[in-house]
């Protein structure tokens, strides 16, 4: 026995009405999605921190989850493992007329742009005499910054974007202003909306710039981290914190980043 048919056994005996597992069997597809989008931040950690010795044991843990869904759907009558992997396999020719057809394609952006006219045909195909909008099929699952760059990337693909860097930049500090203008409001809605408003600025700017706002963002998380363990090491401790003056703190900060 090969080890895909080993696992999808062992979910089968997990779900298994009589003998299986109490938590296993009271899962839906509706309670997994959390747990999936766990075992996916942990597969892009374990990238993040070159940390490929675990890499096999966190996409095991991924796909898991992938097997989990599918044994539900077997259970429904609805789908199984097999045509999970055959949607995918028929996908990836289909996408891929360079490679499994005689279509030509000279660069990796040639071949973005034919990915997304396939999934674009596909969509109309899907939404029957009802042409489909520009920004359908993009996930309300998607993390906030991934999903806004995801929205404007295909709102430029029609040409609505902004020229050239130095626009994004204008409207960056247009959005900044309008945050610094509802904060003498106090209105705490408004300045919420604002605040979106820059954050979806600052995903544009990225976007410009070719840098994926969630990866710089995680390492950004990552850095003010580090940096802030070293500043509670300098200051003796969690309890540090409570004797220390702001210029204390700010010192211990510098020395760290000077030493990061």
């Amino acid at each position: 026995m090969n080890a895909i048919d080993e696992l999808l056994e062992i979910m089968q005996r997990l779900r298994d009405p009589r003998s299986g597992c109490p938590w296993d069997r009271q899962q839906t597809y509706r309670s997994l999605v959390p747990y999936t989008l766990e075992e996916a931040y942990e597969v892009a950690d374990a990238i993040e921190q070159n940390d490929l010795a675990h890499l096999p044991d966190e996409l095991g843990d991924l796909l898991f989850q992938v097997v989990f869904y599918a044994q539900i759907g077997k259970e429904e009558g609805r789908f199984d493992f097999d045509a999970v992997a055959r949607h995918i396999c028929d996908k990836l020719v289909r996408r891929h007329p360079h490679v499994f057809a005689d279509e030509t394609v000279e660069s990796a952006e040639q071949q973005t742009e034919a990915w997304e006219m396939h999934k674009r045909r596909e969509r109309e195909q899907k939404g029957g005499e009802q042409a489909p909008g520009i920004l359908d099929g993009v996930s309300l699952a998607l993390p906030a910054l991934s999903r806004a760059a995801k929205l404007q990337r295909r709102a430029a693909r029609v040409g609505f974007d902004w020229p050239d860097v130095g626009d994004v930049i204008a409207k960056l500090h247009e959005e900044l202003a309008e945050v610094q203008a509802e904060i003498e409001t106090g209105h705490k809605a408004r300045q919420q909306e604002e605040i979106g408003d820059l954050l979806f600025a600052c995903v544009n700017l990225a976007r410009h710039l070719d840098v994926d706002p969630e990866t710089a963002l995680r390492e950004a998380s990552g850095k003010f981290e580090r940096r802030f363990r070293k500043v509670e090491q300098a200051l003796g401790g969690q309890a540090g914190f409570a004797t220390a003056s702001l210029e204390d703190m700010e010192a211990a900060w510098q020395q760290a980043k000077a030493n990061d």
